[in-house]
């Protein structure tokens, strides 16, 4: 686990299932366009929240690459999931900007809910193509920069699925902490 607090907020980066998660008051979809079950982040969450979730998310689709949105969590721990469709990298240009916005938009959500903990997925970095170490290094950059806006949230946290992903993330984020703090 890599843990740094940035600028007053706690980050960090774990190896974990993103829908066990019960501290966080809410977890972060890797969504698709149409906010249905598919593969992947978005299947596992919408399995573990129940049927009661893609009901609510059915009229709040389609979204595009960037945005984000925000449902009750229904069987899941937390209070919200909120959904981001991040961009499929070679594909959905600016990726960076785009990807960026995804952590902005997501962030914002929060906040506006008085979310104080928020767990994210490595967006985008599936199915979608994107290289780890860059989605790592963007999301990362995206988050500290958006935190001294943030009051409500003070909690961020990054759930790799894999060691490697968690690593990664962990050498952007501890390159990040130098910055900030030098």
């Amino acid at each position: 686990m890599a843990t740094h607090n940035l600028r007053g907020k706690l980050l960090e980066c774990v190896v974990g299932d993103i829908t066990q998660q019960p501290d966080m008051d809410a977890i972060v979809n890797a969504a698709n366009a149409q906010l249905r079950t598919g593969g992947g982040v978005a299947g596992a969450i919408h399995r573990a929240a129940g049927p009661g979730l893609e009901a609510e998310c059915r009229p709040l689709a389609p979204i595009r690459p960037g945005e984000a949105v925000i449902t009750g969590a229904h069987d899941l721990p937390n209070r919200y999931v909120i959904h981001c469709l991040g961009p499929v990298y070679g594909v959905d240009e600016p990726a960076e900007g785009l990807l960026a916005s995804c952590y902005r938009n997501a962030l914002r959500l929060a906040e506006q809910r008085g979310v104080a903990g928020i767990a994210f997925p490595a967006i985008s970095t599936g199915v979608f193509g994107y290289p780890v170490e860059a989605a790592a290094k963007v999301s990362l950059a995206a988050v500290a920069k958006l935190l001294p806006e943030l009051h409500a949230v003070r909690e961020v946290r990054f759930v790799l699925f894999t060691e490697a992903d968690r690593a990664l993330h962990a050498r952007a984020l501890d390159a990040l902490a130098g910055w900030a703090d030098g």
